[in-house]
């Protein structure tokens, strides 16, 4: 590895007491430079009563106000930028499908940092340099690609930027080009692997040793499917673009029972999603992250709407985060009870039958909501007894293990929608039925 990323690895393995004394001393740099370039920081933190100054302790850092994408999107476009427009190297944006996108702007260093958090990212799942990497993740305005390939190209990789889409292009190069790494949805990796089979090619035997998942929550029984399919080790890779893209967290190919916060340049706290109040390390609820380092744009205690938890690491310094198993915006509260799309995959992937392929549909009838789980067999040869007993089977699992009354809608292979980014788990039809 490069002088800078033997540096990387140094902070990995440091005292926590020396840690944390570079977060303190990063988190008041971060406050200062928020609220000296940003009117939106300087007026939040006065409408508060707070003041960079007051920042003694890392516990301080409780006392400042909350950032919500709200926001981010009152300041569109550029009104969150803590450095003038000409300084800005690259600006990223989200798609801006459920209202103003959020734009967030990079310098130089924010970028050159970002590659480095990326190859720290990649080592850690098992790449090394000269390994091929296929970046599968969109590119553009989303983060996933160009931020992936950067920080392969930063750890001294050959990459492949396939971007997302045409699905027998991606085998076909596969074929051909044999790469090590695969970037890519979870959920878009099975497309490919639907296409393997279509194709007639073992994917067991392709040259894929790594795959690194990130962009949507993933259980542990598809971390299992993908596996057993492409015979790789599948490790998760966590960001938004918000806090910088990919390359905040990731997992080590060596534990996999957590993703590793790259801590020397993100805070991490849990919050209850309720009230707000900090929680202790090891009790699950929203994520929320504070920026140390970033120029272009500095975050502060940024509510991500991921539920999680942070435990001690292992083979490093910094804290582990729990894989993500929902949002608080994507629960689905149905007749009163919380039910998130994981929780689905988890049940039908214990069944061989089933294909992890699925769409939770939600109407409302006489007034009561009401759930359909649409979801592909693996074999379209079943009798009609047996495509009976899977749906009673699975609706019996839902509601035992959950609590909630399902609709079955066992469909034939290729019935769901596929998807080249993030999978669309949930179709609300409740707000056309009432509008």
């Amino acid at each position: 590895m490069n002088d800078d990323s033997i540096n990387l690895h140094r902070i990995e393995t440091a005292s926590q007491d020396e840690l944390r004394a570079l977060q303190l001393k990063r988190l008041k740099w971060s406050l200062n430079h928020a609220y000296n370039n940003v009117a939106h920081y300087r007026r939040v933190f006065d409408e508060a009563g707070v003041h960079p100054d007051d920042l003694k302790t890392i516990a301080d850092l409780a006392k400042f106000p909350f950032t919500c994408k709200s926001d981010l999107r009152k300041n569109y476009p550029f009104g969150m930028f803590a450095v003038p427009r000409k300084k800005v190297s690259r600006i990223h944006a989200s798609s801006g499908t459920t209202g103003q996108p959020t734009v967030v702007g990079y310098t130089k260093n924010d970028v050159d940092m970002w590659s480095g958090l990326m190859a720290r990212s990649i080592w850690a799942a098992g790449g090394r340099p000269g390994d091929i990497v296929h970046v599968a993740y969109g590119y553009g305005l989303f983060t996933g690609g160009l931020g992936a390939h950067y920080g392969a190209e930063k750890l001294g990789c050959t990459v492949i930027p396939v971007s997302g889409g045409m699905t027998e292009r991606q085998v076909l190069l596969i074929q051909d080009f044999k790469p090590d790494i695969i970037m890519v949805t979870p959920s878009y990796l099975l497309a490919i692997a639907d296409e393997f089979e279509k194709q007639g090619i073992d994917s067991n035997k392709c040259s894929l040793k790594i795959g690194m998942f990130g962009a949507e929550p993933w259980t542990n029984e598809m971390r299992k499917e993908i596996e057993e399919k492409f015979n790789i080790d599948a490790v998760d890779l966590y960001g938004l673009s918000e806090i910088i893209g990919p390359g905040v967290s990731g997992e080590c190919f060596r534990e996999k029972d957590g993703l590793y916060i790259w801590e020397d340049h993100f805070y991490p706290e849990i919050i209850n999603p309720e009230s707000g109040e900090v929680l202790p390390d090891g009790e699950k609820g929203e994520l929320v992250f504070t920026s140390l380092t970033k120029e272009a744009f500095p975050i502060i205690r940024y509510r991500t709407r991921d539920l999680t938890r942070l435990f001690t690491g292992g083979n490093r310094t910094m804290r582990k985060m729990e894989k993500i198993t929902g949002r608080t915006d994507d629960m689905m509260i149905i007749r009163g009870i919380n039910v998130f799309p994981t929780q689905i995959e988890e049940i039908l992937l214990r069944d061989g039958r089933l294909s992890p392929n699925f769409q939770i549909e939600l109407t409302r009838e006489a007034r009561l909501d009401e759930m359909t789980v649409l979801v592909e067999a693996r074999s379209n040869e079943l009798s009609d007894v047996l495509r009976k007993d899977i749906s009673k089977n699975l609706k019996h699992q839902i509601k035992n293990r959950i609590g909630v009354t399902a609709k079955i809608n066992l469909l034939a292979t290729g019935g769901v929608e596929r998807s080249v980014g993030k999978a669309r788990r949930i179709v609300d039809k409740r707000i056309t039925e009432t509008a």
